[in-house]
């Protein structure tokens, strides 16, 4: 079975990947099961080289095709905040209710409603061609977080066309809803296409 490695150590990541790419008849193996140390730099100015940094650095490593993604909540009233810097928005170690918190700092002196979205940028890297696709899900902020299914910013988003955060949806919802999911079923056309 062909091996691809996603450039993640997130367990949660990973197994929603797995679940998105599973007609592909591949196996998806993570930096943690290739035993990965050290930190992936991220130095881009963009979701998109981002995700082609980390996939072109570990396809250096290991010489396997390999997929990542870089993802974050872009404000409209923030100016496109927090973006690339979503995971570190509170600072270097900060973690989700320190980015929570300063999200709605900042948009506390804003008038609601807080028009919003996730986007997810996915690369497939094979060593010779590089495939990019873009998913993004809209929505608005709200004032006070609601739900557990979820992380990063989930409570505090609800999407359009929906009275929940993403962290109050089911599961199953979500993940067919989701930024990541759009990035990654194009990934997996592409990939059932060559």
């Amino acid at each position: 079975m062909k091996k691809i490695i996603f450039a993640s150590k997130n367990e949660g990541k990973v197994a929603e990947v797995r679940k998105i790419l599973s007609e592909l008849n591949m196996q998806i193996v993570s930096l943690s099961d290739v035993d990965f140390v050290g930190e992936r730099e991220e130095s881009g100015k963009s979701f998109e080289e981002n995700a082609k940094i980390k996939a072109i650095e570990i396809f250096n490593n290991y010489k396997l095709p390999t997929l990542a993604d870089d993802s974050g909540l872009v404000v409209e009233q923030l100016n496109s905040e927090p973006g690339i810097f979503s995971a570190r928005y509170a600072g270097i170690n900060a973690d989700d209710e320190a980015n929570n918190f300063k999200l709605l700092k900042n948009l506390s002196n804003k008038p609601a409603p807080h028009r919003a979205k996730f986007v997810c940028t996915a690369v497939y890297f094979s060593g010779e061609e590089i495939h990019t696709t873009v998913g993004e899900i809209n929505g608005k902020i709200i004032s006070k977080a609601r739900g557990t299914n979820g992380f990063g910013y989930d409570p505090l988003f609800v999407p359009d066309g929906y009275s929940k955060t993403m962290a109050e949806l089911d599961p199953g919802i979500k993940n067919s809803i989701s930024h990541r999911f759009k990035a990654f079923d194009q990934i997996k056309q592409h990939l059932l296409s060559v």
